[in-house]
């Protein structure tokens, strides 16, 4: 039987193998963080560890992944959603990770090849650790991801 998982990595065509690559990096970084699709917009984006999170407009909390991988028309987005003493993880550490176009959480690139790796693993690996020792300011709870 094909899990979900295998479903939408097939569904990317020609982006499989580079959303692959990436998985593996994510899964190499932050081990302990469950995997699961997750709603983004018309579609899914794969998301790594569901935290409580409540958006500003919103009345009641919902969960989040502390990371996500998504697969653009031109290139893959990453999202790392943790903000440590007031900056986002991902936008503080934007001129250390590459040829990577980056916003406040979402880090874009069209190859994993332009990307220091060596520097996303840690940035990673310092996402997962802001937020199990409580120090990510961006969820509504400190406790760890599942």
């Amino acid at each position: 039987m094909t899990s979900a998982i295998e479903e939408w990595f097939a569904a990317a065509g020609p982006r499989e193998a580079e959303l692959r690559r990436v998985d593996a990096l994510v899964r190499e970084a932050a081990p302990a963080l469950d995997r699961q699709l997750v709603p983004a917009g018309s579609g899914q984006m794969l998301g790594y560890g569901l935290m409580p999170y409540r958006p500003r407009s919103a009345k009641v909390a919902t969960t989040w992944p502390l990371i996500a991988l998504a697969a653009q028309k031109r290139h893959l987005s990453l999202y790392v959603c943790a903000v440590v003493d007031g900056g986002y993880l991902a936008e503080t550490r934007a001129a250390r990770l590459g040829k990577v176009s980056c916003g406040k959480s979402c880090i874009r690139f069209s190859s994993l090849d332009r990307v220091d790796a060596d520097e996303l693993g840690a940035l990673l690996r310092d996402a997962v650790a802001s937020t199990s020792s409580g120090r990510n300011g961006y969820f509504t709870s400190a406790s760890p991801p599942a």
